[in-house]
């Protein structure tokens, strides 16, 4: 059950960025809107992670929660943003997924 929870918790942090990219785009009010959403995904995102590594344990939970939540955040700067999607970009962003599931493969 901890790496459900760590997977949701590493959701919530793509979730994050991406409520405070928004909020920097947003006028007021509709920023605020954004701020609140950055609240709620960084505390609902926390909690998972601290009931992740009631299994789990920190190192390894840590580094599959950043190394997710900067995947998944930099495929929705591409997707949503319009990032560059260069060939290195790409490749890195692969090297990154292959370490996390590397991790999930050697944790016990």
């Amino acid at each position: 059950m901890g790496w459900i929870y760590l997977l949701f918790a590493s959701l919530f942090e793509v979730g994050f960025t991406f409520c405070l990219s928004k909020a920097k785009e947003a006028v007021a009010p509709h920023s605020h809107y954004w701020y609140i959403g950055f609240g709620i995904c960084l505390v609902v995102g926390m909690s998972l992670l601290v009931k992740a590594t009631q299994t789990i344990s920190m190192g390894t939970a840590y580094a599959i929660f950043t190394g997710i939540g900067a995947a998944g955040t930099v495929l929705l700067g591409i997707v949503v943003f319009k990032e560059p999607a260069n060939l290195l970009r790409v490749f890195f962003i692969f090297t990154l997924i292959a370490s996390v599931v590397g991790l999930k493969a050697v944790s016990h």
